[in-house]
């Protein structure tokens, strides 16, 4: 079936060449150029921008003056936003046997930032909803596959929060946004059904993008992809690296990886999926066959729900920029070898988070 009503997804500019990139962060990192819109699924005619999501129905946003704050409504509520300095990670924590540990206290996480520990300002356990985007592989060699996938990708969403907000992309040679942030599962039935099979693998240029689009997704501060491919990428224009990188000056999703790899470029294949979702606190799976994979999706909702959020206030100023490496250590009475998911680093001063300050009745 091929998409009638897929909208264009705006692409970042290229992170790099074709050439071998060094998988070290700089330190200062080149400024990128605005996105540009893409056809079309449907038609050759230039797409209009795509429009960002509101942070919920009715919602409108006060545009602030000169030194004031932005002022979101939220119906009768108004929500006042600042930016602060703050870095949030989202942790998962598993014992040594790769069971969920969900239990476990503040004091119980060691945060470092280049190898110093920090002091650890906020601390929640509990299930909040998170902006998703669903990308799917689109390609030829997809076409017996999407069934089974999209099946899971619906089983993903019926397992996760209900307060979640979701989008789709299939992508071959380009990608498309085929649904914008909803909850409703008749609408993401709809933009998974949308398939037209054929071309090559634009993988790293559809992450991309995705990870921009979820920029969009307003108050909710937790954000997720779940990425289904089945081979190695053949048409973006970014590379392993530059998008790896990219991932990170943007302080990017949590990104979840689900690799069908049965060829002869499996290797390298494993190890896009795997860094992508190793370096941003995600897990890379890849099943056997695909009768695994709607396990697999109910163990991402599981552990999405699942996490640690963390903040904590750098020793080094935000201000000073740069690429900070971080871990965080978990050690708890009773428990062994425990181990943390996060993500590995980020830049400074680039993506400043945006978050509730107070609340008050209209």
């Amino acid at each position: 079936m091929v998409a009638q009503n897929s909208t264009a997804l705006g692409q970042s500019a290229p992170a790099g060449s074709t050439a071998s990139q060094p998988t070290a962060p700089a330190q200062n990192p080149p400024a990128q150029a605005p996105p540009a819109g893409i056809p079309d699924q449907s038609s050759q005619q230039e797409a209009a921008p795509l429009p960002p999501a509101p942070n919920q129905p009715g919602d409108t946003v006060q545009v602030p003056q000169q030194g004031e704050e932005p002022t979101v409504q939220q119906g009768d509520v108004f929500v006042f936003r600042k930016q602060v300095d703050e870095v949030t990670l989202h942790a998962t924590v598993v014992d040594d046997h790769n069971r969920l540990i969900t239990n476990l206290a503040k004091n119980d996480f060691t945060v470092f930032e280049d190898g110093k520990p920090q002091r650890i300002t906020s601390f929640r356990n509990e299930d909040i909803p998170v902006a998703m985007g669903i990308v799917i592989d689109n390609s030829g060699s997809m076409r017996e596959k999407r069934p089974a996938v999209n099946a899971a990708a619906i089983n993903l969403v019926q397992s996760s929060n209900p307060q979640d907000q979701v989008f789709i992309v299939n992508f071959n040679d380009d990608y498309f946004l085929d649904q914008d942030y909803t909850a409703k599962i008749p609408k993401l039935k709809d933009a998974l059904e949308r398939i037209e099979s054929r071309g090559g693998t634009a993988l790293y240029d559809a992450v991309i993008a995705s990870a921009d689009h979820l920029k969009s997704s307003g108050a909710l501060e937790k954000k997720v992809l779940l990425v289904v491919t089945d081979g190695e990428d053949t048409a973006s224009r970014h590379v392993l690296e530059g998008t790896l990188r990219l991932l990170e000056e943007k302080n990017g999703p949590t990104i979840y990886t689900i690799g069908l790899l049965q060829d002869e470029h499996a290797k390298r294949a494993r190890r896009a999926l795997r860094e992508m979702a190793e370096d941003t606190g995600g897990v890379a799976f890849f099943p056997k066959d695909l009768s695994e994979v709607q396990a697999i999706t109910s163990q991402i909702a599981h552990d999405i729900r699942n996490q640690y959020t963390i903040q904590y206030k750098p020793g080094t100023p935000q201000s000073t920029g740069g690429y900070r490496m971080v871990k965080v250590e978990a050690n708890a009475k009773g428990y062994k070898k425990l181990q943390v998911r996060t993500r590995s680093g980020y830049y400074a001063g680039q993506q400043p988070a945006s978050v509730p300050a107070q609340a008050g009745t209209k």
